[in-house]
Order: structure tokens, then sequence, then C-alpha cells
């Protein structure tokens, strides 16, 4: 389960969420919690988190491929590894669409975070008119085939893929399960024919797109799927008693309903957005 903060929260604001965070949700044992904070939200984070081992763990929201050099408002691996960051989010639709990130920039971000010992968080996903043109398996097929260039089989154990439709990103709108398990399944496929089965098999691949607490359970229950992306900033609590199904069920529900309450009172805007 990841949460993406996007351009929301100051460093301020980082220690009063997670205090209230950790002590809403309580221990998750079954879901492995990231947040992705932005690059200002890192150090303090971090720093929280060293004070207070929990099972969280630190992501950051881009990266440059290159070790250092002339490229402004970049960060490298080594900046990232020297704050404790252990995942990176790669190739988001909002990069894609707002900042120009192509498919080979996404590859190289990858293989730099790999090489570097980072975990990728790499995204694909499809736009509305790419869905309606029947073009969703070309559009997947096209962004893991360049986003995964050059990695092995054993880098893939590494790798996280979320399953992001563009459509379904801050929109309100969410993807059926089928749709998901379809995506998802094609994705398999995809990593099947590009690497081996049992690559594939053992891919992690998570679904992010207006993930909430009424929604998260019939999407978790797909065979296909090993995760939840959440990019509503951040979650809010709700009664383990309100949840049905099995233990990491319930408990990522318990996740993403925390955010709404802590955004109330911390006055933090929605995102509406679930990885």
């Amino acid at each position: 389960m990841a949460a993406n903060w996007k351009m929301n929260l100051t460093h301020e604001g980082v220690k009063p969420y997670l205090d209230r965070f950790l002590t809403e949700v309580g221990e998750l044992t079954e879901v492995e919690v990231i947040l992705i904070p932005s690059f200002t939200s890192i150090p303090a984070l971090a720093y929280a988190l060293e004070r207070s081992p929990t099972f969280v763990e630190l992501g950051t929201q881009n990266v440059h491929w290159e070790k250092g050099g002339a490229f402004t408002g970049e960060a490298s691996v080594a900046m990232l590894r020297a704050l404790q960051v252990k995942y990176v989010a790669i190739g988001h639709s909002e990069r894609r669409q707002w900042f120009g990130e192509t498919d080979e920039a996404v590859g190289k971000k990858v293989g730099a975070t790999l090489k570097a010992g980072l975990l990728p968080l790499l995204c694909v996903g499809e736009t509305l008119p790419e869905r309606d043109e029947n073009r969703v398996e070309e559009v997947l097929e096209r962004q893991l085939r360049k986003g995964l260039r050059g990695c092995s089989p054993q880098d893939l154990s590494h790798v996280v893929i979320a399953y992001e439709p563009v459509w379904a990103i801050g929109t309100g709108r969410t993807a059926t399960a089928v749709q998901a398990q379809e995506a998802h399944a094609f994705i398999r496929s995809v990593v099947a024919s590009v690497f081996d089965l049992t690559t594939a098999e053992g891919v992690r691949i998570q679904y992010g797109g207006s993930v909430k607490p009424d929604n998260a359970q019939e999407l978790m229950r797909q065979k296909t799927s090993t995760g939840r992306w959440s990019e509503a900033l951040p979650w809010t609590p709700i009664a383990l008693r309100k949840s049905s199904g099995a233990p990491e069920q319930r408990s990522l529900c318990t996740a993403l309903t925390l955010a709404h309450k802590i955004n109330k009172l911390n006055k933090v805007p929605p995102i509406d957005e679930t990885f």
C-alpha cells in the first residue's frame, strides 16, 4: 500500500500527521505501507521514522538517472539513499503528462534506481481516449517493455508495477474490479513474454486510481493484484468492524480511511487518488 502525497503537506505537518496515523492505525503486520512525500518533506519524514521505527517505509515521487551534474531541480539516487528513501515512484502519469517524461526516461530511471539498491514503483496506465480506442494493451505493453528495458529476471523481484488508468486518477472514477483484473493479467503476460513465467508470477502489481474504503476490498479480492497505491492524501481510519474479509483487507481499509480524518484535522486538501 503506497500513499502518494503529491504536492501537499509541508515539513512542519509531517510529524503531527505521522503521529496521528500510527495512533489510529496501530501496528499493521499484513500490509506494507509506503508514504511518498514531496522532496521538501522527505528529511522530516525520514527523521520521524528513524526516531520511531515502524512498519512504514519511505518513498519519493521522482529521481534522475544521472549520478550528478547540471540537472536543475532534480535529485540523484545517492541523494535519496542518504535520506533513507527505499522506494522510488517512476513514470507517474502526472510526470508523463505535465513534465514530458518519456518511456525512455522512465527506463533509465528504473535502471538507475535498481543499480543503487532502491526499489522502483513503475507506474503504467492508459488515458481515457486510449481506452475508448481499444488501445489499452498497446499502451501498457509499450510502457512495460521500455520501462523494464535492461532489467534482468532477478531485478523484477525488486520492482513493483502500479497500474494506474489515467482516467481514474483524481477524478473519482475507479476502474471496475474486472477492468483492473484484466489489466493486471495482461501486465503479467507481458512480463512473461519479456522474461519468463516464473518471473511474471512473482512480480508485485498494484492498482491505483480513486481507491477508497468502499471499493478497496473488491479490488483486493482480484487474484492478479497484490496491493494498492493510494493517492488520496493520506487516508482516514475506519473501524475494523465496518470492514469484512481477510485480515490484510481489513488493515488496508483501516489505512485507507485514516487520511480523510487527518486531512480534516490538518486542513489538508484531499487528492482522491490511490495506488
